[in-house]
């Protein structure tokens, strides 16, 4: 029973469900979690972009509030008055309103002036520091971006920046290590604005933020970018703002719920940002798990790559997704088994019944039954099958009758060919020396000196007739293979270029264009050279005569294969011209002795069946195709000898 077709389709199903099903495990879950991945990859890129515009948009709020300070007349005038107390409450309600962590306005060439904070006045002659003062100093016009501040700096502009900016630094898996154990520098975002009367700068008007632990930018990516997505009681999204690489303003977590302040950034991601300045989007792993992240390196008001922007979403989810895809293709593939072993007993008796009665109808078609009974047409594959078979036992009947058909036609062919031969023969022979005769008779007559010029025409005319009689007699012999066929190893393209040289002066003044386009290194045949030339003369006078002026005759030599039941390799010799074309009620009979179209005096009707003798004398064969109106083409095939298809 294992070896029946039932146990074998049954195991087919089995095995095909089987190794479908591991390859769709494999495959599926392995493009899901790409396409996933990707599409998640795209997101957190463009997500990025959303971070980075936020990002900006906090410096430009900083840029705006003190663009609009420093167009304040009464600003302008409490400063060319040198009133400390106005200006410095001015710079408070600047702070307050724009949110800074710090604020000071200097004269023109950067002496401090006065401070928002608590320290509002500045130490007798105390030249300012900030990066944004220097800046504007250097480059006589507004600047806003980010800039990093030493501790000294930030001390200068308010004491109480210097505790929050100094954040000790945690070793990290995968990240570069760090000599120092903890960071002291703040990053702070923020704009130096020169105030101008007329075209002279009278003071420069600064302030900005502090990023070290703040989280107002981080924040607010998070709620409007991520919109605080949890998944498994965390934050799907997260943000960062990196000074070098260490995190300085993060929604990164602890497992114990505590910002990963301090942690650093992976040595690979932080080789590829911030030390070649190029923008990274793929998995990562950061802090104590993998995300799928994107960073950018972040530009100081000088062009220096001072830090790094951050936005990950965790990859547990996604890996979440794939484990439960599998699961999904898992017992989608049982179910499939199961399915298949129900479906291969089911379908097995179907199949057999039909596949039995054509095992049947086969032995009845070995017994020479070409019409077996197959049964009712099935609507599936075995249907395609049954209808296989009855087309290849319609496909044998029809050749066994086109096989009769054209034996009987080559049959009758040769049946005529070989009763007119033996005619042509026997009447040949029997006027071919009383026709000696008269020629003889009528050349010894013509070259006497006696007779007149009449006489002598009429002497001429017989001598015309009686060597056209001669001509006709002797393609009789040739027809019934009266003469002997002497061949000797020829070139084809040679013989075929010699009957076109004959040709070409008729072809010149009836203006038909004649072409020969020989194959390259056709092997030598051994043919009868003069019989050759004269099969492929009379054809190419036949294309000549059927082509008018500017037509063209178009003869080419190639190799090719027999038309016959035993396909052989052989030469081929095409003669094609764009005459009148060969109808099709003479095609069948262009080949029979004494059959011609043209006028009396003009053809013999012996010229194509004498070739079609010539060339079956040579094992070949002569084929025809034509078309009324757009010319004929005769094909003159040849075999090649033995030695020359080895």
């Amino acid at each position: 029973m294992f070896y029946s077709c039932r146990a074998k389709l049954i195991t087919s199903f089995l095995g095909v469900s089987l190794l479908v099903g591991l390859v769709s495990v494999y495959i599926g879950s392995q493009l899901l979690y790409r396409r996933v991945l990707n599409e998640a990859t795209n997101r957190i890129s463009l997500n990025l972009n959303s971070a980075r515009r936020i990002y900006q948009a906090r410096v430009d709020t900083i840029a705006t509030a003190l663009t609009v300070a420093s167009t304040d007349g009464e600003f302008h005038s409490s400063l060319k008055k040198n009133e400390i107390e106005k200006l410095t409450g001015k710079l408070s309600s600047i702070g307050k309103l724009a949110k800074l962590d710090f604020a000071g306005l200097t004269s023109s060439d950067g002496r401090v002036i006065c401070r928002f904070g608590p320290i509002p006045l500045p130490r007798e002659g105390e030249m300012s520091e900030n990066p944004f003062v220097l800046y504007v100093l250097r480059q006589g016009k507004s600047i806003s971006g980010t800039s990093v501040f030493s501790g000294n700096v930030l001390f200068s502009e308010n004491p109480a920046l210097t505790g929050r900016a100094v954040i000790p630094l945690i070793p990290t898996p995968m990240a570069a290590p760090r000599e120092e154990n903890e960071e002291t520098s703040g990053m702070t975002i923020g704009a130096g604005i020169p105030l101008l009367d007329g075209n002279r700068t009278i003071g420069i008007l600064y302030g900005g933020q502090l990023l070290n632990r703040s989280q107002e930018i981080v924040d607010t990516v998070r709620d409007t970018v991520f919109q605080n997505e949890t998944y498994k009681g965390r934050n799907m999204g997260t943000a960062t703002i990196f000074l070098k690489d260490a995190r300085i303003s993060t929604n990164v977590l602890f497992p114990d719920g505590s910002r990963a302040i301090g942690t650093l950034l992976s040595q690979s991601v932080r080789n590829y940002v911030l030390l070649n300045g190029n923008r990274w989007t793929d998995r990562a792993y950061v802090v104590s798990d993998w995300y799928i992240t994107s960073y950018e390196p972040i530009m100081d008001i000088f062009g220096e790559r001072v830090g790094i922007l951050y936005v990950g979403v965790l990859e547990q989810k996604y890996i979440d997704m794939r484990k439960k895809a599998q699961t999904i293709f898992i017992l989608i593939t049982v179910t499939g088994m199961l399915v298949a072993v129900g479906m291969g007993y089911f379908l097995a008796h179907n199949f057999m019944k039909p596949i039995r009665t054509l095992i049947t109808a086969s032995r009845e078609v070995l017994k020479g039954n070409l019409d077996p009974d197959i049964g009712p047409i099935s609507k599936d594959e075995i249907g395609v099958l049954q209808k296989t078979f009855t087309e290849m036992l319609s496909s044998i009947r029809e050749r066994d009758e086109r096989q009769r058909e054209e034996c009987d036609i080559k049959l009758l062919q040769s049946e005529k060919q070989a009763a007119v031969g033996r005619l042509a023969a026997g009447v040949a022979h029997e006027i071919n020396n009383p026709l000696t005769g008269v020629l003889t008779f009528t050349h010894m007559l013509l070259k006497r000196k006696d007779i007149d010029e009449e006489m002598r025409s009429d002497l001429t005319t017989i001598a015309k007739a009686t060597e056209r009689v001669r001509l006709i007699v002797k393609g009789l012999l040739d027809f019934s293979r009266q003469t002997v066929l002497e061949t000797e190893p020829a070139d084809i393209n040679e013989i075929t270029r010699s009957a076109i040289q004959l040709i070409e002066n008729n072809a010149l003044l009836k203006g038909v264009n004649l072409h020969f386009k020989p194959a390259e290194r056709l092997p030598m045949r051994t043919v009868g050279r003069s019989q050759i030339q004269s099969v492929l003369l009379n054809i190419l006078m036949n294309a000549l005569d059927a082509t008018e002026s500017g037509g063209t005759i178009t003869v080419t030599t190639t190799m090719g294969l027999s038309s016959g039941k035993t396909v052989k390799k052989g030469i081929e010799i095409s003669v094609s011209d764009t005459g009148c074309g060969i109808p099709p009620v003479n095609i069948e009979r262009i080949f029979d002795p004494f059959f011609t179209t043209k006028e009396v005096g003009k053809g013999t009707g012996i010229g194509l069946s004498v070739s079609y003798g010539i060339i079956e004398r040579h094992g070949g064969s002569i084929r025809v195709h034509s078309t009324v109106g757009k010319g004929s083409t005769f094909r003159i095939w040849l075999p090649l000898e033995v030695n020359d298809e080895e």
